[in-house]
C-alpha cells in the first residue's frame, strides 16, 4: 500500500531525491499552494498492480472526496510521473525569459545562472479574426489541417523541439539547449525538456506583445513522437488551454500495461521495453519498469489527467497497430472518468478513426477538431464536443483494467 511511503504529509515544502544516475542532485516538483506532496516512494518499495492505478487515491491511501481536492491529487501524480517517467522539469524564474518580434518570428531568450540560450519560433498568422490571435502550438511541426486552423482564426506557432533537447536515438541524451543550460547529467528526459521550452514561449508570449498571439488562449498538437511531446507540454503547463495529441501511441494515449498485454496476446505494438532503447523520450531510470510495468505508480491514463480541469483531445488511428489502438481507447476511457467525476465531460475527447495514413489528419476528424478549436481556444462555446468515439469496436473491460468507480465528488 502506499499509505505507508506518507512520512512528510503535512510539509509546506517538498524535496524530492531524484533516482540513482542523477549526482544526488534534490529537485522540486511543480505543485499548486496549500498542496503538499510526499516524498516519492523508492522503486523497491511499489507493489505490483496489473490494474490501471486509481487516479482519484491520494498517496496516503484515502479517496478523493471533494472537486477541490483535485489540485492536491493532480500535484501527487505530476510528482510521480517526473520522478518516474519524465524527469523533472526546472522551476525557471518568470524574469529568466525575454522575448524579440521580427518577420513572423519570436525569439525566446532565457538567462539563468550565468548561462544564456536562446531559441526562435517562427508563426503563421491568419486572415481573419481579431488580434491578438488565438495560437496552435505545433512540437516539431502542427500536422493538423493547419489551412483550417487559419480559417479558423488560429495562428500556427513552429517550436523547434529538436533544438532544445535532441531525439535522434539513444546516444542522445543530454544534448540540446536545455542541456546546455542545465547539464548533461539533468534529470529530465527530451519531453520534459520540451515542456520545458514551451512553457518558456509562453513566457516570452506574455511579455511580447507585438508578436500578436494572446497567451490567454493557446493550444499545443504534435504528431506521432511530437505527440507524446504535446501531452506532456499540456500536461505540466497550466497556461495551455487546450492539447491535442495526434497519434502518439506509447507514452501518449496508450497505457504500459494494457500495451504490455497486447504484445503478450501477438500485436505488433510498441512497448516499455521497446521504447526505452529506442531513444531518448523519458529519463533514463525508466528503463527499470521494462519488465514490471505494472510496478509504475501510474499509468498514461493518469498523465492524460494532468490536464484537467483543461481541455484534451486525442486523435488516433485504428490503421497503425504500432500506437496500439485498443490501449489507447481503453486508457482514454480510464482518463475520461477524472473529467466526467470533476464534472466537465464535454473537456476531453477521444476520436480514433483509420484508414489514413500516419500523421495524416483525415477529413473525417476535421469535425471533432474544429469543435475543440472553437470552443477553448477560439471562444465559440456553441460546439458539441461531447466525443468519445472509435471505429474499432473494441470495449473497456472493466473486469480486466479497473477496479476504481468514478467518486460523486462535492
Amino acid at each position: 500500500m502506499l499509505n505507508s511511503f506518507i512520512s512528510l504529509i503535512g510539509i509546506t515544502t517538498l524535496v524530492l531525491s531524484t533516482l540513482t544516475g542523477s549526482n544526488d542532485i534534490k529537485e522540486k516538483a511543480p505543485r499548486p499552494a496549500k498542496c503538499p506532496v510526499p516524498a516519492m516512494p523508492s522503486f523497491s518499495s511499489l507493489p505490483s498492480n496489473a490494474k490501471l492505478p486509481d487516479p482519484f487515491m491520494f498517496m496516503n491511501g484515502s479517496r478523493m472526496k471533494k472537486k477541490k481536492e483535485w489540485d492536491c491529487r493532480r500535484a501527487e501524480i505530476a510528482g510521480l510521473a517526473q520522478e518516474f517517467i519524465y524527469g523533472y522539469k526546472p522551476q525557471t524564474e518568470y524574469a529568466a525569459t525575454s522575448g524579440s518580434f521580427a518577420e513572423d518570428k519570436i525569439t525566446v531568450n532565457i538567462s539563468e545562472n550565468g548561462k544564456t540560450i536562446a531559441f526562435t519560433c517562427s508563426i503563421t498568422y491568419p486572415k481573419t479574426g481579431n488580434q491578438p490571435y488565438p495560437a496552435m502550438i505545433g512540437i516539431g511541426a502542427s500536422n493538423l489541417n493547419n489551412a483550417e486552423l487559419l480559417k479558423m482564426g488560429v495562428a500556427v506557432i513552429n517550436f523547434p523541439n529538436n533544438k532544445i533537447a535532441e531525439q535522434m536515438n539513444g546516444g542522445s541524451r543530454g544534448k540540446g539547449l536545455f542541456y546546455e543550460m542545465y547539464g548533461s547529467d539533468h534529470s529530465a528526459s527530451a519531453i520534459m525538456a520540451w515542456a520545458w521550452g514551451v512553457s518558456r514561449l509562453i513566457d516570452a508570449l506574455e511579455k511580447t506583445p507585438e508578436a500578436r498571439i494572446d497567451p490567454a488562449r493557446l493550444g499545443v498538437t504534435g504528431c506521432s513522437r511530437n505527440g507524446k511531446g504535446a501531452l506532456t507540454a499540456g500536461a505540466f503547463e497550466e497556461r495551455i488551454k487546450l492539447t491535442v495529441p495526434q497519434e502518439p501511441g506509447a507514452g501518449g494515449a496508450a497505457s504500459w500495461r494494457v500495451s504490455d498485454a497486447q504484445k503478450a496476446a501477438g500485436k505488433n505494438v510498441q512497448t516499455l521495453t521497446q521504447i526505452v532503447g529506442e531513444n531518448v523520450w523519458f529519463r533514463s531510470e525508466f528503463g527499470q519498469f521494462g519488465k514490471t510495468s505494472d510496478k509504475l505508480p501510474l499509468d498514461q491514463h493518469m498523465v492524460a489527467a494532468l490536464c484537467a480541469p483543461r481541455a484534451l483531445l486525442f486523435l488516433e488511428n485504428t490503421s497503425m497497430e504500432w500506437l496500439s489502438p485498443v490501449s489507447s481507447w481503453i486508457t482514454a476511457n480510464a482518463a475520461h472518468r477524472v473529467w466526467e467525476a470533476l464534472g466537465i465531460p464535454d473537456k476531453m475527447g477521444f476520436s480514433q478513426i483509420g484508414g489514413h495514413n500516419h500523421c495524416a489528419l483525415p477529413d473525417s476528424q476535421m469535425p471533432e477538431l474544429r469543435a475543440y478549436v472553437m470552443k477553448f481556444i477560439v471562444g465559440d462555446s456553441s460546439d458539441d464536443t461531447v466525443i468519445m468515439k472509435t471505429d474499432s469496436g473494441v470495449s473497456l473491460d472493466e473486469d480486466r483494467w479497473v477496479d476504481w468507480s468514478v467518486p460523486s465528488l462535492r
